[in-house]
């Protein structure tokens, strides 16, 4: 057993964050300036969630990573009580169409990041007490659809697609590591795409995104105007980019620079090398996450850190893909580098959990 935790993940991690800071010092420049009158009001905002992050995450990784264990089933109860709570009038608020968000007084949370982790933690937790029954259909693959269902049904009623698609795949990944038999994966499979098909077809909306998503000319000022715009960014990078705070098209054409955006400002200003040397460390923070969980010997570690890993490297591709036009679009953010104090502290909360389980690889 090691007496500190796995400087590689941290160093990763904090590459991430300050790279995402650098990002949104660059993005958020047109929209700080016109709204407040300032061009640093969201990257000074964001560096203090970076700061309460990296706070977070060195008290996690100072937990015994066994405390989460205990308290996975209170955390999962409490997550969905406030996930469902943002519908409660006055409590939550909608913003562009979606009710995602809990007001309470001088901050907003978004629950659905607190889902994200409660739920990896509790599937860790029940999957290692199951082990000789998690490939029962009864005893295992039952009570996992029940548990992914409800929180599909809360996702979808805010709407919040993106975030579920994140978090189905990592919940998929971790039954699987768990132990679960290739039978029952297919099952899953099959069940995700009839409803995925039944929520496209109830919102209009949804099916439109596909729409762009296969002919992103068909309507390039209506449906297909926010992913033609990333294309142009993108596409005007080239190999080495405009250079540093020089895009253009985060001057009020490309729509959420700072947000979900922000993978196309990067790569507009930083080329296809910024590109792709920010997805080899996505792709480095998921080999060392795969290789600590593999050095773990019990099954709850193991579980927690391949869940944590994969569902934060799950969301920065499905972020990326889409934005680049591989993907219908989403509206989910790039972890460690959109703009966003809840998510920012709650993955930071992720990667201090897997440095505490870190601490026990061999």
């Amino acid at each position: 057993m090691r007496r500190h935790f796995d400087y590689p993940l941290f160093l990763l991690t904090v590459i991430l964050v300050v790279t995402g800071l650098l990002l949104i010092s660059s993005a958020s420049i047109v929209v700080s300036e016109k709204n407040f009158d300032t061009p640093y009001y969201y990257v000074t905002r964001q560096a203090v969630y970076a700061l309460a992050g990296l706070g977070v995450l060195l008290v996690f990784q100072a937990v015994p990573y066994r405390f989460w264990r205990v308290v996975a089933l209170p955390a999962l109860l409490a997550s969905l009580a406030l996930t469902a709570a943002v519908f409660i009038p006055k409590l939550g608020f909608a913003t562009k169409g979606a009710t995602r968000w809990l007001d309470i007084g001088p901050a907003t949370i978004q629950p659905s990041e607190l889902l994200k982790i409660s739920l990896i933690l509790y599937l860790a937790s029940w999957l290692d007490r199951k082990k000789s029954d998690i490939r029962s259909f009864t005893a295992s693959f039952i009570p996992f659809v029940v548990v992914l269902g409800t929180v599909g049904a809360l996702l979808v009623l805010q709407p919040d697609i993106g975030t579920l698609l994140v978090i189905g795949g990592a919940a998929v990944l971790v039954y699987f590591l768990g132990g679960s038999g290739i039978l029952q994966i297919i099952a899953l499979g099959v069940l995700a795409a009839v409803a995925l098909g039944v929520v496209v077809a109830v919102e209009p909306y949804r099916a439109n995104r596909i729409i762009a998503f296969l002919d992103p000319s068909a309507s390039p000022q209506g449906i297909g105007y926010h992913i033609n715009q990333a294309l142009i960014a993108i596409g005007s990078g080239g190999f080495w980019g405009r250079g540093f705070g020089q895009s253009i098209q985060k001057h009020s054409y490309l729509p959420e620079p700072m947000g979900d955006s922000i993978f196309a400002v990067l790569v507009e200003e930083m080329g296809f090398l910024g590109g792709l040397l920010l997805i080899l460390a996505y792709f480095a923070f998921f080999a060392r996450s795969m290789i600590i969980a593999r050095r773990v010997p019990d099954g709850f570690g193991k579980l927690v850190v391949a869940g944590f890993g994969a569902l934060i490297t799950l969301q920065a591709f499905i972020n990326m893909a889409a934005i680049s036009g591989f993907l219908p679009l989403t509206g989910i953010p790039l972890p460690f580098i959109s703009y966003g104090g809840t998510a920012l502290v709650v993955t930071l909360g992720m990667v201090g959990i897997m440095l505490a389980v870190s601490k026990r690889a061999t």
